[in-house]
């Protein structure tokens, strides 16, 4: 088995960044092939097999890899040494109730999704990287200037990309749930391909980082709906794996 497929991105020198997609794995349908997830019901050897192929493929050791416990939520983790390997081989040892970890530490940091958006952070001296996960609730909730917050940094000094995600093409929800959302951040107002109402959370998360001062250096802007051949994604398939975000101070 070749190492698993990822498409690295920049976060300039010292910093490793990748995202990983659905390939050169050992899952089987419906989590085929690379599922990452300990949580959607694929055997737990399958996906810890396939978070040791992934960490290979990144140069990377598996069980120093740091998971979170994540709740769409703004909660933010300050991960040291002595997280190294959390929430690796069981969910239930990932680091409860986050959908934000930063460090100063050489601990890598994953972020599980399948349609939310995956941003991964770094201070421009790479002395401190984060990994967020941004769904529409967490990013209402303010997960993202959490994340920047902790990151204890003049935040023109912080850098990010921004990985695959669900577009405004297929992200329709309902008029009270649009509305909502575009009354906290104006700039989620969207209409998929059908003219239904849809939220950006591209376009969101972008407001919210420049907010924040925060400067985008790179986005993958694929759709994960709309891209079954390399995406996992739960609002197309239901049950389905999950890929992540992976940054680490190298």
């Amino acid at each position: 088995m070749t190492g698993a497929e990822h498409c690295a991105v920049d976060l300039g020198e010292g910093v490793g960044a990748a995202f990983l997609t659905r390939h050169r794995g050992v899952s089987a349908a419906p989590y085929g092939s690379l599922n990452l997830g300990l949580h959607v019901g694929d055997s737990r050897d399958h996906v810890v097999a396939n978070r040791i192929l992934a960490a290979r493929a990144l140069g990377l050791a598996a069980d120093r890899v740091a998971w979170a416990g994540q709740v769409h939520g703004a909660g933010v983790a300050v991960v040291t040494e002595s997280h190294a390997g959390r929430g690796a081989t069981s969910a239930d040892d990932a680091l409860p109730g986050v959908d934000a970890m930063v460090t100063t530490s050489t601990v890598p940091l994953a972020m599980l999704v399948a349609d939310c958006v995956p941003v991964l952070l770094a201070r421009g001296d790479a002395s401190g990287v984060a990994a967020v996960h941004a769904g529409r609730r967490g990013l209402l909730a303010g997960v993202l200037s959490a994340a920047a917050d902790a990151l204890r940094s003049d935040r023109s000094r912080l850098l990010a990309v921004v990985g695959p995600h669900i577009g405004a093409c297929c992200y329709e929800v309902g008029d009270d749930v649009h509305a909502d959302a575009v009354s906290a951040e104006p700039a989620l107002d969207a209409r998929t391909t059908a003219g239904r109402p849809a939220l950006d959370l591209a376009a969101g998360v972008r407001a919210a980082l420049h907010r924040a001062g925060v400067t985008v250096t790179a986005e993958v802007g694929e759709c994960t709906a709309c891209g079954p051949d390399r995406w996992f994604s739960y609002r197309r398939d239901g049950v389905t794996g999950r890929t992540a975000g992976v940054v680490w101070r190298q």
